[in-house]
């Protein structure tokens, strides 16, 4: 392999193609944290872990917008799994997460994803279902646009994980994701998303689905 190249990965059980993928991957890349992140986490020692969620997106949608491709992004997701589902364990490595990106001027969360159905339903009043690996946490996501994971191995190649593919991010194409019952969160978020980047095509919440 050539200096500075790299191969990716498509996770099974996806939707992306090679070509979308490789689109996606060199738009991300133009983001400095999202390069440090996932550099730094390749080596940190987690083995079930993502960058997900609007980081991710909304890099593509400055890029398309013409802005800074870090521009408008609130916060860099990190998904992971442990079976431990205690508060310490999670907390030791949001501590550790942490110290590593001190140095980053943005705002890191990495969270336990076996750890949300324990305060889930208490938090919004109903189940989010078992977790048995990063991703179920990326399936559940309000919107099928933005359900997507990029990490980076110790080889520097890339490893995308998009059960919903990648053409509706490339494309500006919001669209709801009803597995979870949660059309006021879809519409709030979106409607700042529509101020934000214009350009954006936002499909409604099925009024047909339910709602807390």
């Amino acid at each position: 392999m050539k200096p500075g190249s790299y191969d990716i990965m498509i996770s099974p059980e996806n939707a992306a193609t090679d070509s979308d993928a490789r689109v996606f991957v060199s738009m991300v890349r133009q983001n400095p944290h999202i390069s440090v992140i996932l550099n730094r986490m390749a080596s940190f020692g987690l083995m079930d872990w993502w960058l997900t969620a609007g980081c991710l997106a909304q890099t593509i949608w400055n890029l398309q917008a013409g802005y800074d491709a870090t521009a408008h992004i609130d916060d860099y997701d990190l998904f992971y799994f442990d079976a431990d589902t205690g508060f310490e364990a999670e907390d030791s490595v949001i501590q550790q997460v942490a110290a590593l990106f001190d140095d980053v001027p943005v705002r890191v969360e990495i969270r336990n994803q076996a750890r949300v159905p324990i305060w889930y339903e208490p938090k919004f009043g109903f189940a989010y279902g078992d977790v048995y690996r990063a991703s179920d946490g990326i399936d559940r996501f309000a919107y099928q646009t933005t359900a997507i994971g990029l990490r980076q191995c110790p080889t520097g190649d890339y490893e995308i994980y998009a059960p919903f593919g990648l053409e509706k991010v490339l494309l500006g194409r919001v669209v709801p994701n009803t597995v979870l019952p949660v059309a006021a969160v879809y519409r709030q978020k979106t409607e700042r998303w529509r101020k934000i980047w214009p350009h954006l095509t936002i499909q409604p919440w099925p009024e047909s689905s339910s709602d807390f």
